[in-house]
């Protein structure tokens, strides 16, 4: 059983049951490597200013390189008794080397260990987050490429409403995903300061070069109080509200490929390699991959929950309610790592049915507010075009026809004012080229916005 590093004031063993309950090993177990990096950067730092010598610093060095290359190859298993990833490595460590692994944890605490470690693992999470997250919008973008001229209706109420293309509609997720990409961004560069060298909280007495292992680290800058610094878990709230965000984003998009690839939409069909089947039911072809992922939205919402009530009462500096931290976001990571990769490959591989996704446009008068303004630029005033629009959708609905196919004399019956250019001002090619201001549905707009989207990309990569 590896010692418990803090037992000379105890005269009693922990009874099992609270080992057990104390230990975290079972899941900070993950912070392995960032842990042997801060031990690493740490050690440096200390032989830099004379508390280790130069022998000792190439022996804790050896050591920990070898329990990480152990740790890699899995040849070194954690010991379930170790109460956390610090003080198993430690231990170990010490095994090793004798007496020059007895004073890595000069100057510092497991509180600003467990801050640095944490602040590493959740910066090696968000870059592969990033990277994943930076092929979706990638993806995005080329499908909605391929779709500027796709006229499909837009909805409000799940009612069609006007004409739009499915490139239009793909740049609004395409906008929700890169707010995603800048909030991370920005949560990153917050979560970036080193809180190595704070102690247990207040610091230490030894002269320590926090600069140093902040920049060895790769952090920006260092924490400028040492009790903020050891009790601070904003970076896992924030992290872990990007992650619920971004799958609340999914969950809708996700909600709208389900009903797209149903049979009552058919404007989609999903790949048969990122679909499933049913046990009973032959003719079955289900979304799962877009279920799941509306599922999983809960879970990440419920891991930052976790964070916000663990933390809401917390006198400072450190309780061991913090370390509820990790599971959850862990948890939040491990999700959104699960579902991208899955996501992205169903949009990479689905078929567009172009033909219906015109038919729904068509069918559902989303021309109207065209007809509308069509009047109004004849002099008439909207709210009176609006009732004559809506006397014809009536008119419309009553016969089993659609605005484009009534004839001139009908039209001319409700109002005067209609000639043959209604039929070009109506058509949906119409409705959706006139529409050309910025943020609109046009082509040639939405094709500039899937240039500037993919420019501002690209100050990501």
């Amino acid at each position: 059983m590896t010692p418990k590093m803090w037992d000379g004031r105890f005269t009693k063993a922990t009874d099992t049951t609270v080992n057990d309950f104390n230990s975290s090993i079972r899941f900070d177990c993950r912070m392995a490597m960032q842990d042997i990096r801060g031990s690493k950067a740490h050690a440096a730092m200390l032989c830099s200013i004379g508390i280790l010598t130069t022998d000792e610093l190439d022996q804790i060095e050896t050591g920990l390189n070898g329990i990480a290359a152990e740790i890699a190859n899995g040849t070194l298993p954690f010991d379930p008794q170790a109460e956390d990833i610090h003080m198993f490595i430690e231990a170990e460590l010490t095994a090793r080397i004798g007496e020059a692994g007895k004073k890595l944890h000069t100057g510092r605490s497991r509180n600003d260990q467990v801050a640095t470690d944490l602040k590493l693992w959740l910066r090696d999470a968000s870059s592969d987050f990033k990277a994943d997250l930076i092929e979706l919008l990638e993806t995005i973008f080329e499908l909605a490429s391929v779709h500027v001229n796709t006229i499909m209706p837009g909805y409000t109420h799940l009612q069609r409403a006007q004409p739009i293309t499915f490139g239009y509609h793909l740049m609004a997720y395409g906008q929700m995903f890169l707010r995603d990409l800048d909030r991370l961004e920005d949560a990153v560069i917050r979560m970036n300061i080193s809180p190595l060298g704070n102690g247990a909280l207040a610091g230490t007495t030894y002269p320590l070069d926090r600069e140093q292992t902040a920049a060895d680290l790769g952090f920006n800058g260092i924490t400028l109080n040492a009790l903020d610094g050891v009790s601070d878990r904003d970076h896992a709230m924030e992290l872990a509200f990007v992650l619920a965000l971004f799958m609340v984003h999914i969950s809708r998009f996700s909600e709208e490929i389900i009903l797209w690839s149903s049979q009552e939409f058919k404007f989609i069909e999903l790949d048969d390699a990122f679909s499933t089947g049913s046990s009973i039911m032959p003719q079955k072809k289900n979304p799962d991959v877009a279920e799941l992922a509306r599922g999983k939205t809960g879970r990440v919402i419920g891991d930052l929950m976790t964070l916000l009530t663990m933390m809401k009462n917390l006198p400072l500096a450190y309780n061991k309610d913090m370390q509820e931290d990790k599971e959850a976001i862990f948890d939040a990571f491990d999700t959104v790592a699960l579902c991208l990769p899955a996501f992205t490959g169903m949009l990479k591989t689905l078929r567009v049915r172009a033909d219906r996704m015109r038919e729904a446009a068509a069918g559902g008068f989303t021309n109207a507010t065209d007809l509308a303004d069509y009047l109004v630029i004849k002099g008439l005033p909207f709210r009176e075009a609006h009732h004559v629009s809506g006397q014809l959708v009536h008119h419309c609905i009553e016969n089993n026809t659609v605005l484009e196919k009534l004839d001139l004399d009908t039209l001319k019956s409700v109002c005067p004012l209609f000639d043959t250019d209604v039929y070009e001002a109506i058509s949906l090619e119409t409705c959706v080229n006139r529409r050309s201001l910025p943020g609109g549905p046009a082509p040639e707009t939405v094709s500039s916005a899937i240039t500037a989207s993919k420019e501002r990309l690209t100050k990501f990569k």
